[in-house]
């Protein structure tokens, strides 16, 4: 079974002939070896570390295999994640599928690591490649819809409507239309992006949709206030607070503080001056 896996475990151009960046020399002339020889050799190296744990033999079996992950971290190369980071973990794949394999099942050790890898780069798609975090479940029916949009857009010769879609893969239409939104998350737009989607349009999303906050006028005045306000009694505070910022009456605050509404005046007149005194010697 290893030998129907040998042409992906070199990585081939576009005319048939090995890449020369796919591997090292002392990579590539592993897979010069026959193959009942290459299969002799690997089964050697993995009783060597899973039976005796030799490290070494651990680290020539991960170099053996590089190109197999990297053949298949090349797969996804076009998801607009960078292609070192997705060579990186697919060798971690690599090293797990190393790590894991149990020689007596009699299976391929390809068989083995290539669903091994791939679900690790699938599963750094899913928690590293999103920028904002959507549940997993949302996640893999993205996937889902994903794949079931060109199958169907075929088939029907159309674009698939919601409960096309859902029908298919055995969704809800509002399943499939949070499946929708969510990809959003994955690749969110830039507020510096363009509003009209012209690249000589200079105004932004941030521009088109922001406002001035009309707030900002009275946060230095809080500021130059603030221990103003700390030096009053805490009913005179009070007093202010419901005056000024809740805009209640003379005669809303007497009856909500118990006084009247006279005695509210000259403690609002009285509290006012201490104010002025006290940010005046600021």
């Amino acid at each position: 079974m290893v030998a129907s896996f040998a042409p992906l475990l070199v990585d081939r151009d576009a005319s048939g002939q090995p890449e020369t960046d796919s591997a090292s020399p002392r990579e590539q002339g592993k897979y010069k070896l026959s193959g009942s020889k290459r299969i002799d050799e690997e089964r050697r190296l993995f009783r060597a570390y899973l039976e005796r744990g030799d490290l070494g033999a651990r680290e020539r079996l991960v170099e053996r295999f590089m190109p197999l992950a990297r053949q298949l971290a090349r797969r996804y190369g076009g998801s607009g994640e960078s292609l070192d980071d997705l060579i990186q973990v697919a060798s971690l794949g690599l090293v797990k599928a190393i790590d894991r394999y149990e020689l007596d099942r009699g299976t391929a050790f390809s068989s083995f690591a290539v669903p091994t890898i791939l679900g690790e780069i699938k599963r750094y798609f899913r928690d590293s490649g999103w920028t904002i975090r959507v549940p997993r479940a949302i996640q893999e029916r993205r996937i889902k819809v994903n794949r079931a949009i060109p199958a169907l857009t075929a088939r029907l010769g159309r674009s698939p409507s919601p409960a096309e879609i859902a029908e298919h893969i055995e969704a809800t239409s509002e399943e499939v239309l949070e499946a929708l939104e969510a990809a959003v998350a994955y690749e969110p737009l830039s507020l510096d992006t363009s509003a009209s989607g012209s690249d000589e349009d200079e105004v932004g999303w941030a521009q088109s949709l922001g406002e001035e906050d009309p707030a900002y006028e009275t946060v230095e005045y809080g500021a130059s206030l603030a221990p103003a306000m700390q030096a009053l009694p805490p009913r005179e505070r009070l007093i202010l607070h419901l005056r000024f910022v809740e805009d209640l009456t003379q005669s809303q605050i007497a009856e909500k503080i118990g006084v009247s509404q006279m005695h509210v005046s000259r403690l609002i007149r009285k509290a006012l001056q201490t104010v002025r005194d006290e940010t005046g010697s600021l």
